[in-house]
């Protein structure tokens, strides 16, 4: 592959950041670099609606941006439903406005405050008079995957040994341990994120680039070049080669 793809991790509401991995992006390819968002826009950061406006508007100026579906983003589109859903992939006892999910500071960016005592009902009302129309578009229209050569960019990962056509959006946005746990190679090089670390990670058959920036560390940018594989600094390329 001779033609650069740019990639962004988890951005979960941390718009600030979001606009710095935009310019990293622009310098080392230019304002019509392609760049595929791995989902997981909203949550937990302190500006989802700042978040959302700028991929909207990009993608309206003709920018070409691929942005994915995040199981957050699911989430934050269930519950601005006619009536509120829950995701059943949710641990017993969570839910979308539970603590350590993060849609309290999603609504917190929109203006709707979710103060204790409040009922479900009351907070989905403000929610939904709040929440532009096109953002609810946008979440409901998200893809589950982008496929580019020998790359196949996704959020969460793949259910190994399965072709494309027979994933399921449950695995492609939530799926963990029996991906992250597979060493062996798959029919693409995986570009995805959802499971936080430190840093991004090139694992030889996939490239996590969930490097934490719903907990405060910097948002991950990347880009595939010639079947390799670089993080963009404040310095330029840096590359990220497969872990011995």
């Amino acid at each position: 592959m001779s033609t650069p793809i740019y990639a962004v991790g988890d951005i979960h509401g941390q718009a600030e950041q979001l606009e710095t991995a935009l310019a990293r992006i622009e310098a080392d390819g230019g304002p019509d670099a392609r760049i595929v968002f791995l989902g997981d826009y909203a949550d937990r950061g302190p500006d989802s609606r700042a978040v959302l406006d700028r991929l909207i508007a990009g993608q309206a100026q003709g920018r070409d941006w691929i942005t994915l579906k995040g199981n957050h983003d699911r989430m934050f589109e269930m519950f601005l439903r006619d009536h509120p859903v829950q995701d059943d992939r949710l641990l017993i006892g969570y839910h979308w406005l539970h603590d350590r999910i993060g849609g309290v500071e999603t609504l917190a960016s929109y203006g709707v405050p979710v103060p204790e005592g409040v009922r479900t009902y009351q907070v989905h009302a403000q929610a939904r008079a709040a929440v532009p129309a096109e953002h609810r578009n946008f979440l409901a229209g998200l893809p589950n995957y982008h496929q580019e050569g020998a790359l196949l960019f996704v959020h969460a990962g793949i259910r190994p040994g399965l072709p494309l056509e027979r994933q399921v959006e449950n695995d492609l946005i939530w799926i963990r341990q029996e991906f992250l746990d597979d060493p062996r190679p798959h029919p693409w090089l995986v570009v995805h994120g959802h499971t936080p670390g430190k840093r991004a990670e090139h694992h030889g058959n996939r490239v996590n680039l969930d490097a934490g920036a719903g907990y405060g560390r910097p948002l991950a940018a990347a880009v595939f070049e010639n079947n390799q594989c670089w993080l963009l600094t404040e310095t330029g390329r840096q590359l990220l080669a497969p872990r011995a």
